[in-house]
């Protein structure tokens, strides 16, 4: 890749390898629709109009999330629940009765929601941008318009660049018609970024000034540098592609089960939301999975899934990795995935801090247990060994109670999830009291530097390579191993093959990642020892700031430049 010059912008690495092509700037929004706009005073029929427009728009998200993504469905399913939220139909139904238009009346009434969530901070305000999308959907509908999005192309992939994305533009992209995305703000554990890793296509984010560029213009944009080189020459794009195919031909040779150089034992498994993300995981060599989020069987819908529903999505997964090991999540609603047969028993100020995960369960303890049924029953004479464990523990009291509730339930093997700091300090007392610990590292940052997850003005203290965040890993791993308990990763950072490295250096025994990641994860650890691993794990601790911590570990990681990574 050339350099950075006065022909290149600088953003934030977030999915690695090279792509290359004429830059498509996604537009932000619909046109705000007219003030003082009025219908034609048929109220009754305008409101049906807006009703539809609010239904097609929910139905839209909800077949988009059919075909997503495990990692954009929850947050196309909060969407759709947003298109059918009661309160907010109310306030359009009101302000259509006034006169108003039913494109203004959406509009304004979902403005006046928004505000709320602004002013209410932290997790809340995170929601307006996706508030914001639902009420650009219904506007386009009732306009009579097309939504921009991206565009259907039949010349050969582009980059695609915008202030940012969101989900549902994103969601059904693909490798053949994207060869990059470039978005302006975003951060390591925005959803453009997690879409960009599981789609395998390489991204920057936080990158000032892209959607200047003009349309048109070719781009070479590099997701592990940040760099995006502006009317890139031949040269530097033959260098670009000889890099990649060589990097394509390692990876392809790198298969079977995850070890370091020098024989050390390092699974490597899948992140899933469901039977239907096995092929992926299969394709790319998963050893298993290391996170199965069961909540997608249970966002949007009206009532919880039986058990003989949720019995038969677990056994498909099970049946899928004979002598492997399939871990499950156990329902993490609340926050910013709610449920309507869920509610928390009040109103919550920020629901990020509120009842969420095992809390919540502890409130409907019935959910729970048919949940635990359904496992129970999967893993009676499955192929797999099945691990089962909560999310957001932040005692030992709670994780000796979901064990106990395992127990009762005869699930054999019981973990919880280490996504909160006292869990990472206090991990030797936790896992004292299961068989396994998880670090979930995108929340365990959230609430680590207070930074909401989906707050792209906060990336930075998003950013996995945060030394305070390796602390805590560090932390966690040690606390577990002293206890003789293995201790995994299944958060975004997993998939980074550099902080792979990290990770195990830190004490981490195995990995769970986007199943698009696995090759290149594969590759790089089998080529570092497992004491290179722990040079780079203390060198990236000691660092002063997560982009000192990341040069300081690459440094040390000769493997990552033979695989152009």
């Amino acid at each position: 890749m050339p350099a950075e010059g006065p022909g290149a912008l600088t953003g934030t690495g977030v999915s690695p390898g090279v792509g290359h092509g004429p830059v498509h700037v996604l537009a932000d929004s619909v046109p705000e629709p007219p003030r003082g706009a009025r219908h034609d005073g048929d109220a009754v029929a305008e409101r049906a109009r807006v009703h539809a427009a609010l239904e097609q728009v929910a139905a839209d998200l909800t077949a988009r999330g059919r075909s997503a993504f495990p990692e954009a469905r929850d947050v196309l399913a909060a969407q759709t629940m947003m298109a059918r939220d009661p309160a907010l139909a109310e306030a359009v139904d009101a302000l259509v009765d006034s006169g108003t238009a039913g494109a203004r009346a959406v509009y304004e009434s979902f403005g006046t929601y928004r505000a709320a969530l602004v002013a209410a901070g932290g997790y809340l305000a995170g929601r307006a941008a996706d508030l914001d999308d639902v009420r650009d959907r219904a506007v386009a509908v009732l306009s009579g318009i097309d939504l921009p999005g991206p565009p259907d192309r039949a010349g050969g992939p582009y980059v695609l660049v915008a202030r940012d994305l969101a989900p549902a533009d994103t969601a059904l992209l693909s490798r053949d018609t994207v060869a990059a995305l470039v978005t302006e703000e975003g951060g390591p554990t925005s959803h453009t970024a997690i879409l960009a890793r599981a789609m395998g296509v390489p991204a920057v984010v936080a990158c000032p000034g892209a959607t200047g560029i003009a349309e048109g213009v070719r781009a070479l944009v590099d997701g592990t540098t940040g760099v995006v080189t502006l009317s890139p020459s031949p040269a530097d794009i033959e260098a670009a592609r000889t890099a990649g195919d060589a990097r394509n031909a390692a990876l392809a040779e790198a298969t079977g089960p995850g070890t370091t150089a020098d024989g050390r034992p390092v699974p490597l498994l899948a992140n899933i939301g469901g039977p239907a993300d096995l092929a992926a995981a299969l394709e790319h060599d998963a050893e298993g999975v290391g996170l199965y989020r069961t909540e997608l069987l249970f966002l949007d819908r009206e009532d919880a899934p039986g058990e003989d529903e949720q019995y038969a999505a677990y056994r498909e997964v099970l049946d899928a990795f004979p002598g492997g090991r399939v871990i499950v999540r156990t329902i993490d609603a609340g926050a910013d995935k709610p449920l309507a047969f869920l509610p928390p028993p009040g109103a919550e100020p920020n629901p990020a801090l509120g009842e969420r995960g095992l809390r919540l369960a502890r409130t409907h303890p019935r959910v729970l247990e048919t949940q635990l049924a359904a496992l129970a029953r999967a893993a009676d004479g499955a192929p797999a060994r099945l691990g089962v464990m909560a999310p957001m523990v932040a005692t030992r009291e709670e994780a000796e109670w979901f064990a106990a509730a395992c127990r009762t339930a005869g699930l054999p093997e019981t973990g919880v999830m280490i996504e909160i700091p006292s869990a990472a300090l206090r991990a030797a007392a936790l896992a004292a009291a299961v068989d396994f610990v998880s670090i979930g590292t995108n929340d365990l940052a959230q609430y680590t530097f207070a930074a909401d997850r989906q707050l792209g003005s906060l990336g930075a203290l998003q950013d996995p390579w945060q030394p305070a965040l390796l602390d805590l890993v560090h932390a966690a791993a040690t606390g577990a191993a002293a206890g003789g308990r293995p201790c995994g990763v299944c958060g975004e950072a997993a998939g980074d093959p550099a902080l792979a490295c990290v990770l195990v250096g830190l004490g981490v025994t195995s990995l769970s990642m986007g199943a698009a990641a696995l090759p290149a994860v594969r590759a790089v650890l089998a080529r570092h020892t497992w004491a290179q691993c722990g040079q780079a794990a203390e060198a990236a601790r000691a660092a002063g700031s997560a982009k000192e911590a990341r040069a300081a570990a690459r440094a040390l990681l000769p493997g990552l430049a033979d695989l152009a990574l």
